[in-house]
């Protein structure tokens, strides 16, 4: 008799858990927020919010330690996009966050959002960081295409998706509300069998 097929070759198999903490390399760590972490995360984004605000629509949402409190506990609750977010730390020190902002199961997709703070960046940390998530998602989720999407004008955020080896699919137009004024989106993509040439080879 033959072994039982796991996920995905069984779509009613149980779905691998993303991990609740990885290393991308010595002193450099992505893990899961806890509620003891939002003074310091609120913090960072405080600092940093003229710097954020230029690509991240969300930053009059967060005006105090309890905003971040209720994101954080928000995050143990079911949700339909199978939002995942993690904090990235260096030396054990808040400096960003990368996060699977949406998973598809159905397709084995998944889609990666990233900030990290002025002070922190120019320094590889997110490119591995991202590297790091996406071996993850590859090789022990079973998920099969990696989707970035960053604004037209951010050159910074789409140099991350470039190194990282993923290919500009296209354009999107008025992709996203920013305040007041609609951003053109750039949607970069990798697949796994890709990835695993590029990266693993």
């Amino acid at each position: 008799m033959s072994e039982p097929m796991g996920w995905p070759e069984d779509p009613d198999a149980p779905r691998p858990e993303p991990a609740k903490s990885l290393l991308a390399e010595e002193g450099l760590e992505i893990s899961v927020p806890m509620e003891g972490d939002a003074l310091e995360l609120f913090n960072l984004v405080d600092e940093n919010r003229a710097y954020l605000r230029e690509w991240l629509p969300w930053l009059d949402d967060v005006n105090s330690v309890d905003d971040e409190v209720a994101m954080i506990r928000s995050l143990s609750e079911p949700n339909p996009d199978n939002f995942r977010f993690y904090l990235i730390r260096q030396s054990g020190e808040i400096v960003g966050v990368i996060s699977m902002n949406w998973v598809d199961y159905q397709n084995r997709s998944f889609g990666l959002g990233y900030w990290v703070s002025q002070s922190s960046a120019g320094r590889g940390i997110i490119t591995k960081a991202c590297s790091r998530l996406m071996d993850h998602c590859f090789d022990d989720l079973k998920l099969h295409r990696s989707v970035i999407e960053a604004a037209v004008e951010n050159y910074p955020s789409r140099a991350i998706a470039e190194r990282l080896g993923m290919r500009l699919e296209g354009i999107s137009k008025d992709r996203e509300w920013l305040y007041d004024h609609f951003t053109d989106s750039s949607l970069y993509a990798i697949t796994a069998p890709e990835w695993k040439s590029r990266h693993q080879g």
